[in-house]
């Protein structure tokens, strides 16, 4: 049962239709009272709740009849109903626990999408345990092409994919530059209902705020000065299938607004047409920054924040899952032989290890690269640590303030070693005794590390 709460009669019985022509039993109750006695007596699959219940329209009775809902009932989703004027409040809401927000007027489609999604998401299939599924298994139920690991946070990425892709929630994906979150925007998409409609990637970091308009909603001809053609937009183009959002935190506050209005209402207008047109799309984002911290700082939309966040998915940087990289590896060098023509091309097992103790900032797309230099340099056919250490680009690390240490696993101790003989050299003008006294080290042990690090030296 679905449990309505409206206190405008037009607003219960408009509901309760649409609920019941879509298969749903529906209860409808006009107080907070009322509500309350029916949670208690019988549990409902979902509410569907206002937010205003008096002459004061502030929303804090919607807010407090929520916690009082959450507290009698915590796992039962509830949806908010709510006016584009409210979003504000409707955010204070899914911060107290509810699961999603839909303003008025709701488009009826779109409203039974998202309690579909709500339900399908609270209330998985009990037949299979995902997080039972072994890769194997997962391989076999759900379609993961390209994505390479067998960690178990990997692994439980791969459920959660396998979970909600049914759905239409929309889905944040989370994690450093490089670890892949594009392949799993791919995998959601595969294995939705939407597999056969159109995937648009767009890459929002690339897209200037004069032009986001433009390019996200497309244009008319003569809409602005160098219009001088019809442009179709990335949603019309991803139009009835999935539209992937990548690097969402780079948007601006401006198109930020415009977008969230679009993902709320699934309407949008084409520049220099007035006429609105509707989206049926499910939304992925993806992000390599810390967003919820952005909202802090006023970066980002807290309202945007909570509308593409229904589903979040965190992908583990490569260091976390060090066991993953020989498969990797491997993975690139089976599509290296074919591509070069070397079928005997392998990497030894010491490679192997030496690479697995690599920090790899850059991930798995660093990973990639270097692999594929060595093949290309070395010209051998078996590769051995050598072979990588010669094409390790290390990232130069940020420059440290003054008294603060380099970030762990940004640079090595020796590297740390020879970077502090090499500035005391400068400082002290060359002179070797007096790098030794402020180091610490005899004038042998200086000499040494000199040889070691190949730093030239005026011998005294």
């Amino acid at each position: 049962m679905i449990l309505i709460i409206d206190d405008d009669i037009a607003v219960r019985t408009s509901l309760g239709l649409l609920l019941k022509q879509a298969g749903y039993a529906a209860k409808s109750v006009a107080t907070p009272a009322e509500a309350l006695r029916l949670v208690q007596d019988a549990l409902p699959r979902l509410v569907l709740m206002d937010m205003n219940f008096s002459l004061d329209t502030s929303g804090h009775d919607g807010l407090q009849l929520l916690a009082q809902v959450k507290r009698l009932a915590p796992v039962v989703p509830v949806i908010l109903i709510t006016g584009w004027g409210s979003i504000t409040l409707a955010v204070e809401g899914m911060k107290a626990g509810a699961a999603e927000f839909v303003t008025k007027p709701w488009q009826n489609d779109s409203l039974l999408q998202t309690i579909r999604t709500i339900l399908a998401l609270h209330e998985p299939d009990v037949e299979t345990d995902p997080a039972a599924l072994s890769r194997r298994q997962l391989d076999k139920q759900y379609e993961l092409r390209g994505i390479v690991g067998q960690d178990a946070r990997l692994l439980q990425v791969l459920r959660n994919v396998g979970q909600v892709a049914a759905t239409d929630a929309s889905v944040l994906i989370e994690g450093e530059s490089g670890t892949g979150k594009e392949l799993i925007a791919e995998a959601v998409h595969q294995n939705s209902q939407r597999r056969r409609q159109p995937f648009v990637k767009v890459n929002l970091g690339g897209i200037s705020a004069s032009l986001f308009e433009s390019e996200m909603f497309g244009h008319r001809r003569g809409a602005f000065t160098d219009a001088k053609t019809d442009r179709v937009g990335r949603f019309e183009l991803a139009n009835g299938g999935t539209i992937f959002l990548d690097e969402i935190g780079e948007l601006d506050l401006a198109s930020q607004v415009k977008l969230l209005r679009v993902l709320q209402d699934r309407t949008y207008e084409v520049l220099g047409d007035s006429k609105p047109r509707r989206l049926d799309i499910r939304v992925i984002c993806a992000t390599n920054r810390n967003l919820a911290e952005m909202v802090q700082q006023g970066r980002f939309r807290e309202d945007l924040f909570y509308r593409i966040n229904l589903i979040t998915v965190r992908l583990p940087a490569l260091r976390e899952r060090p066991q993953d990289i020989p498969l990797l590896v491997q993975h690139f060098v089976d599509g290296l032989r074919a591509t070069y023509n070397r079928p005997a091309l392998k990497v030894n097992t010491r490679a192997m290890h030496w690479l697995q103790e690599q920090p790899l900032p850059g991930n798995i797309r660093e990973l990639k690269n270097l692999v594929e230099r060595a093949v290309l340099v070395s010209g051998k056919d078996e590769l051995g640590p050598d072979d990588f250490q010669a094409q390790f680009q290390r990232l130069p690390a940020r420059p440290a303030e003054a008294g603060e240490l380099p970030e762990p696993g940004t640079i090595t101790l020796d590297e740390l070693e020879a970077h502090m003989i090499r500035r005391s050299l400068e400082h002290y003008n060359g002179n070797i005794s007096r790098v030794a006294k402020a180091l610490g080290l005899s004038r042998g042990a200086l000499y040494r590390r000199l040889e070691k690090y190949a730093i030239p030296f005026d011998a005294e």
